[in-house]
């Protein structure tokens, strides 16, 4: 059966920083039998950045970019992406029988404007988490340095000197912080968008997931209880958090571990380069108290404007 192009697919973007909790909300999620969430699909990331190649592309890089970004400036392009991304996941749908997808790939927020000019009409889940402790999370299981050893930046061009310098992974995963959490943060306020504190969702795993299951349209009393299950679609797959497949249960053993995990400078550097108003901002004004209890300092909004200024230097750059 092919996907009926005047009944597009019915897609549900999953949004959240890595290391968040969005492999384990997609993971409850699923359990629903009219819900299918494969593992990270990055589908928008590449439809965004169509005609943009590898520079040691043998035809050059340069003249596919330029060539194809002249013939689609001639029809509308928009209509070309959303074409083929209904083709993408109606045909992902279709396969598994079920009737809606959630494309759960975190760095979405580096494309929030392209994913709404497609899909206007999609609803969006945004998983917030404690940033201290996706913090800790990118630095005990990714090897993320927290505290490089010029961090903090005694002037702008020392911060732009070491974000440069770093291994792209790294400076990715920093720029998550920095540029995405804010991006984020804006993103309530967009129409059909139910919000998740990854806190409450392992504290009532069964309520929060029935009351997102309920807003995409369907039954909630289909889903008995949001219990681990067989995470077993996840082990052929390089995406996805991998500690999901150790997990028995959902609990909220790892919700502190951050603030034994998390040296001192560690906890200033994060606060500098999210800043005060976006921590309380997000709901975090206890976590923010905690640290300032432990003689973290507030250096300002200036502050962490520079790093903002950096890493979207970082961001142009790697763009271009």
């Amino acid at each position: 059966m092919k996907p009926d192009a005047n009944h597009p697919p019915a897609v549900c973007f999953l949004l959240g920083l890595p290391r968040s909790g969005t492999t384990l909300l997609a993971h409850l999620l699923q359990q629903h039998p009219d819900v299918m969430a494969p593992p990270e699909p990055w589908l928008m990331l590449a439809v965004e950045a169509f005609g943009r190649v590898d520079h040691r592309h043998p035809a050059g890089s340069s003249l596919i970019q330029d060539a194809t970004s002249e013939f689609l400036g001639r029809i509308d392009r928009t209509i070309v992406s959303r074409a083929f991304a209904d083709a993408a996941y109606g045909q992902y749908l279709t396969a598994g029988g079920k009737r809606t997808l959630i494309d759960k790939t975190p760095r979405y927020w580096m494309v929030l404007d392209f994913l709404d000019s497609l899909y206007p009409e999609a609803p969006h889940i945004l998983l917030l988490r404690n940033p201290y402790a996706v913090a800790a999370s990118l630095k005990s299981t990714w090897g993320i340095p927290l505290l490089p050893e010029s961090w903090p930046p005694a002037s702008l061009s020392s911060l732009s000197d070491l974000v440069l310098s770093l291994p792209p992974d790294i400076a990715s995963s920093l720029a998550d912080l920095v540029l995405g959490l804010p991006t984020l943060a804006a993103h309530p306020n967009r129409r059909q968008t139910e919000v998740v504190r990854y806190e409450t969702l392992v504290a009532r795993p069964d309520d929060e997931v029935r009351r997102v299951i309920a807003a995409l349209g369907h039954d909630p009393t289909s889903i008995a209880s949001a219990t681990m299950g067989q995470p077993d679609y996840l082990r052929s797959s390089r995406f996805g958090d991998r500690k999901i497949l150790e997990r028995k249960a959902v609990d909220g053993r790892s919700l502190h571990t951050w603030q034994t995990d998390l040296s001192m400078r560690e906890m200033q550097a994060i606060t500098d380069a999210l800043g005060a108003e976006l921590l309380i901002e997000l709901g975090y004004e206890q976590e923010l108290r905690y640290v300032q209890q432990a003689g973290i300092v507030d250096r300002g909004p200036a502050v962490t404007e520079q790093y903002r200024q950096v890493f979207r230097t970082w961001w142009d750059l790697r763009r271009v």
